[in-house]
């Protein structure tokens, strides 16, 4: 297919149709490009020199003159018999209206346009109906959106009716893909349990879901504008239940529970350890079942405690092992960075380039995984505008990984809880730092700190794996799927954070150090870092067989 376009009339503004046609060969058009200040008759003559299946033009000048050149623009198609081509336009916002009026142009792209709506146009989904242009799988958005990644933020006001308006207001505002529903502490662990709920804690923390028609409402809200997927925070405790409701009620986007937390571990329910892994498996094996996509959030679930960087390596993996080994066919591997506080960009891109390693090293013609980047929530400062930078920064940052979903958090975080204004205007922060980074940003593998960091953190996580399995039982033919194994591992120490002192299961024996960006390890009486070897030797633990373990699906 072949498209055409230039500026016309006395304009010399081509850095917009140029964009706009550079994007069209890549994604297979025969481009012309006439450049600057082209005349209508020029303009007509070289149509029918070339008969292009698309014209594009461009004009960015007076509203005055404009108008005039559109109606000229107009007499002229109409004599030289070319109505029945596809003409689009590329203008300044104030002249969208006047150019409406003419009837001439198919699409209208303006300086808040985006390349997203380039590609859809290009693709030909803008002449598509809403459901095919605003595909309601994950899978099927990315191919849509590609190369632009899947944009997610997490939203949930201490008010239903609130969340409600909220959810219509970011909709419409069609600047993300999937709204993640924030429930309250109530509703997570006592959803199913409304006797229990402690009524003083309503709305602490998220929306105050109570009933089935309360979700509905949430997703009944979401059709407008772009139509974003919709996907809910998992529950704490039924998580079964669950999954069943969320399916029936916002056809949730994909599922996302940890592998040993939201037990006693944590606090956020009072399930025991051993019990919690085993229906934190359960869910798992629920959600492969039914094709869900699934994100096992492990990995950094350790790091906001202040564990050293090797056991967030070794449990990112873990987390994606079990996660096979429970039948997902699509894993979500979310990549929080920041964490923990004081980390640096360059350490950071090690540590995520160590997890996404051994995370890829599982992918296979049954298992893949979806690279998911997000900013570290303690990072942000409460400062508002100090958070636009930390936002942008660490986006910046997480592109570098190649992200096929970016969530964003929002700028206010540190201070209060995003309002539908404030996702709105930080998903359109992110989504400008995203266009600007697939312009191209520089290779971190190249960089030698971060490449010999990475190769440390995956040659320590290996040697904690290993330790990890030689706590399996003997008889186990999989000790790393066994809930068992993973329980003595938080009990030996071999697992462990700083902040889960006093713990009713764990040691929280471990002390860490930031060091030169990095989370290290340090001898409770040298308070120098010391090797994974090294701790693990003071832990009385031994290490198993160098054995390649494969995952039974």
């Amino acid at each position: 297919m072949k498209i055409l376009g230039a500026a016309i009339g006395n304009c010399v503004h081509v850095a917009g149709v140029f964009r706009f046609l550079s994007l069209a060969e890549i994604e297979g058009y025969d481009a012309v490009f006439l450049g600057p200040a082209v005349s209508i008759d020029k303009l007509m003559k070289e149509i029918k020199k070339h008969n292009p299946d698309v014209i594009g033009v461009s004009y960015r000048l007076t509203m005055e003159s404009a108008m005039n050149l559109f109606r000229n623009l107009k007499i002229a198609i109409l004599k030289n018999g070319l109505e029945k081509k596809r003409w689009i336009l590329g203008c300044t916002a104030q002249l969208k209206p006047i150019a409406e009026e003419m009837g001439l142009f198919e699409e209208i792209f303006t300086g808040f346009s985006t390349d997203e709506d380039s590609f859809a146009f290009l693709r030909g989904h803008s002449s598509k109906k809403e459901q095919e242009r605003f595909p309601q799988d994950l899978l099927t958005r990315f191919e849509n959106k590609s190369p632009m990644p899947i944009i997610r933020h997490h939203f949930g006001l201490p008010s239903l009716e609130d969340t409600i308006d909220g959810i219509g207001k970011i909709a419409d505002a069609s600047v993300l893909d999937v709204i993640s529903i924030g429930p309250d502490q109530n509703a997570q662990e006592f959803f199913f349990r409304p006797s229990e709920m402690n009524r003083n804690l309503e709305g602490d923390g998220g929306v105050p879901l109570r009933k089935a028609d309360d979700l509905r409402k949430l997703f009944e809200a979401s059709r407008k504008g772009n139509l974003p997927l919709l996907r809910c925070y998992s529950g704490t405790t039924d998580l079964l239940k669950w999954a069943q409701l969320l399916q029936n009620t916002i056809n949730n986007a994909w599922c996302a529970t940890p592998l040993l937390w939201y037990s006693e571990l944590d606090g956020r329910s009072k399930r025991s350890l051993e019990d919690a892994i085993e229906e934190n498996k359960r869910n798992h094996e629920w959600h492969a079942r039914h094709r869900v996509p699934v994100e096992v959030n492990e990995s950094h679930q350790w790091s906001l405690r202040s564990t050293h960087d090797t056991i967030a390596i070794a449990m990112a993996y873990l987390a994606a092992y079990n996660a096979k080994a429970a039948g997902v066919h699509c894993y979500i591997a979310q990549y929080m960075l920041n964490t923990p506080l004081g980390t640096s960009p360059k350490m950071d891109l090690a540590k995520m380039l160590a997890k996404i390693e051994l995370i890829e090293s599982l992918h296979d013609h049954r298992f893949t995984s979806i690279r998911q980047v997000r900013p570290g929530l303690f990072s942000y400062p409460p400062d508002m505008d100090m958070g636009k930078g930390q936002l942008a920064s660490s986006i910046h940052t997480g592109m570098m990984l190649k992200p096929q979903i970016v969530h964003v958090v929002g700028f206010c975080e540190a201070d209060h809880v995003a309002t539908a204004e404030e996702v709105i205007e930080s998903c359109k922060i992110a989504n400008r730092v995203i266009h600007n980074c697939l312009l191209g940003t520089p290779d971190p593998l190249q960089d030698r700190d971060v490449r010999n960091r990475q190769e440390e953190l995956i040659r320590e996580a290996r040697l904690l794996i290993r330790a990890i399995t030689a706590l399996g039982d003997k008889g186990s033919q999989d000790p790393l799927a066994d809930p068992s194994t993973y329980v003595r591992a938080v009990r030996a120490g071999v697992l462990d954070a700083p902040h889960l002192r006093n713990n009713p299961i764990a040691r929280g024996e471990l002390r860490t150090r930031m060091i030169g960006g990095a989370c290290l390890a340090i001898d409770h009486d040298t308070k120098e870092p010391i090797s994974e070897k090294t701790r693990l030797e003071k832990l009385g633990i031994g290490l198993a067989p160098k054995v390649k373990r494969r995952v039974n699906n």
